[in-house]
C-alpha cells in the first residue's frame, strides 16, 4: 500500500508541478458522466449501504444520493459562471487600475471522509474539489467497505487516477497519507481525530477544512407546539440511528410541558418504527460492535422511560429515551452520537444556558418555540457552527448556506458556492495602467504629509 500511494500522491504532484488543470468545460463534461454514472448505480449504492449498517433505502436516497445530485447539478450550471475573474473596484491610490480576484486551485487536496454517511460525505467535497481544477486522493472509512467499494468503482470508471484517485485502508494508511505534504486537506470525523489530522497539517502548514461534531442542544420551550416538535425531533435525531453529527444530541424542555411532550415523543417513536423496532425495515443499525458497545455503556438503566433494548448479535440498539440523567455520567460527557436521547427539565434561562455554555461549542443547536424573540436571542447567547429553529437537521441540506463548525467543532464551511471557496485560494490581481502616473507617492514628499492628511478619507 506505501509503494501505490506514493505512486498515486507523485502522479498527481507532477500533474500539478507542470499546472496541467484541465479546462472548466471539460471538468464539467466530466461531471455529468460522473452523474450518469452515479445514476447508473443507484440500486448498488443502496445494496452498499444496507451491507455495511442497514441502512434504508429511502434514507440513503435521501441523505446520500440525493445530496449529490444537488450538488454535482449546482456546479455543472455555474462552474464557468463561477470561475471567472471577478472585477472589484480598484484603490484611488493605485489610479488607474483594473483590479481582480481570480479563483485558482490549490493543488493536491486529500480528502478524509467518515463513515456515517460514507457516500454523500465522502464524494460532495471530492466533487467541488475536482470541479475547481484540483486533483483529489480521497480515504474513504473502512469501516464501511461495500460503500467504499462503489466509490473505487464509480470513481474510477469516469476518472483517471492523476484526476481523483480512491484509496482504501485502515489508520495506518490514514497515517501513511497525512505524512504526505498536501496543499490542502478536508477531513470529517470526530473532535480527536481532527486534532491528529490538524497536527499532521500543521508540519506542512497545509491549510485545512475539519468537519467535526458536538453535543448539539435541542431547546424546547413552553409555546412550542408540541407534537409537531416530537414528531421533528424523533425524525431527525434517529435518522441513521442516530449516527449523525448534526443529530439533537439532548433536550432541554421547559419543566411545565416536560410530561406532555416525553408522552408525545414516545408516540412518534411508535409511529415511526412501530412497537417493535427491531423489526422495522426502516431503522438503521450501529457501526460496528465497538460504538455498540460504547453506546450500551451510557444507558441508564433506572432512568430509562422508553426503549433501552439492545442486541449485540445485530448491532441494534432501539430509540432510548432517558429521564434526567446525571450531567456527570458518561452520557453527558461528550457527544452520543447514536439512538440514546436524554430529556433534561429547566424552568429557568439562566440554568438552561448553563447546561449549553458548559459545552464546547457544538456543531449544531435547535430551538423549538412560538416566540420568535426567544429563539433570535438565545442563538446569540452561545457559539454553535449552524441551526435552525422548529425543527432539526435541515440547514445541512441547503446549498446556499454554509455547512461548518466553529471552536471544537470545526474549522471551515463548504456546500454549494461555499464549496467551490473551500478548495480555491482567491488571489488578488491588479493591473496597473501606463498612461498615466501620479506621482504623489514618490519621494521625496516635501509637502505632501498635509495632503495626506487630508485625503486620507478617500484612499
Amino acid at each position: 500500500m506505501p509503494s501505490e500511494i506514493k505512486k498515486i500522491y507523485q502522479a498527481q504532484i507532477k500533474r500539478k508541478n507542470a499546472q496541467a488543470v484541465i479546462s472548466v468545460e471539460e471538468r464539467i463534461s466530466l461531471l455529468k458522466k460522473l452523474k450518469k454514472e452515479i445514476e447508473a448505480q443507484e440500486n448498488t449504492i443502496i445494496e452498499a449501504l444496507k451491507a455495511d449498517f442497514q441502512k434504508p433505502a429511502f434514507e440513503t436516497m435521501l441523505s446520500e444520493v440525493i445530496v449529490v445530485y444537488k450538488e454535482l447539478d449546482l456546479f455543472i450550471k455555474n462552474l464557468k459562471k463561477w470561475s471567472k475573474p471577478q472585477k472589484v473596484s480598484s484603490s484611488f491610490l493605485n489610479f488607474p487600475s483594473s483590479d481582480y480576484i481570480y479563483h485558482r486551485p490549490y493543488g493536491t487536496i486529500l480528502v478524509i471522509a467518515p463513515w456515517n454517511y460514507p457516500f454523500q460525505l465522502a464524494i460532495n467535497p471530492v466533487i467541488a474539489a475536482f470541479a475547481t481544477g484540483n486533483t483529489v486522493v480521497l480515504k474513504p472509512s473502512e469501516l464501511t467497505p461495500a460503500t467504499s467499494k462503489v466509490l473505487v468503482n464509480i470513481l474510477h470508471k469516469v476518472f483517471t487516477e492523476e484526476q481523483i484517485a480512491v484509496i482504501e485502508g485502515d489508520k495506518n494508511v490514514a497515517q501513511e497519507l497525512l505524512d504526505l505534504k498536501w496543499n490542502y486537506i478536508f477531513f470529517t470525523g470526530s473532535v480527536p481525530v481532527g486534532k491528529i489530522v490538524h497536527q499532521a497539517a500543521a508540519k506542512h502548514l497545509t491549510p485545512v477544512t475539519l468537519e467535526l461534531g458536538g453535543k448539539n442542544p435541542c431547546v424546547v420551550d413552553s409555546s412550542a407546539k408540541i407534537a409537531l416538535s416530537a414528531k421533528r425531533i424523533v425524525w431527525g435525531k434517529f435518522l441513521n440511528a442516530g449516527q449523525t453529527c448534526i443529530a439533537p444530541d439532548y433536550v432541554l424542555v421547559e419543566k411545565s410541558i416536560k410530561s406532555q411532550f416525553v408522552k408525545a415523543l414516545k408516540q412518534e417513536i411508535i409511529a415511526a418504527y412501530g412497537k417493535d423496532t427491531e423489526a422495522s425495515a426502516d431503522y438503521a443499525r450501529i457501526i460496528n460492535s465497538k460504538n455498540f458497545e460504547r453506546l450500551t455503556a451510557m444507558i441508564i438503566e433506572k432512568k430509562v422511560i422508553f426503549g433501552g433494548q439492545t442486541d449485540a448479535g445485530t448491532n441494534f440498539i432501539a430509540p432510548t429515551l432517558i429521564n434526567e440523567p446525571d450531567l456527570e455520567s458518561e452520557i453527558m460527557q461528550g457527544e452520543i452520537f447514536g439512538p440514546l436521547l436524554p430529556i433534561i427539565s429547566y424552568e429557568k434561562e439562566a440554568e438552561m444556558l448553563s447546561i449549553i455554555n458548559s459545552y464546547p461549542a457544538p456543531l449544531a443547536a435547535f430551538i423549538f418555540t412560538e416566540n420568535k424573540n426567544f429563539a433570535e436571542n438565545l442563538f446569540k447567547k452561545f457559539p454553535f457552527g449552524g441551526g435552525v429553529i422548529n425543527d432539526v437537521v435541515v440547514h445541512f441540506v441547503n446549498d446556499k448556506l454554509p455547512f461548518g463548525g466553529v471552536g471544537n467543532s470545526g474549522i471551515g464551511a463548504y456546500h454549494g458556492k461555499h464549496s467551490f471557496y473551500c478548495f480555491t485560494h482567491q488571489q488578488s490581481i491588479v493591473h496597473r495602467k501606463t498612461w498615466l502616473d501620479v506621482a504623489f507617492r514618490y519621494a521625496p514628499f516635501g509637502n505632501k504629509l498635509k495632503w495626506i492628511k487630508k485625503l486620507k478619507g478617500f484612499i
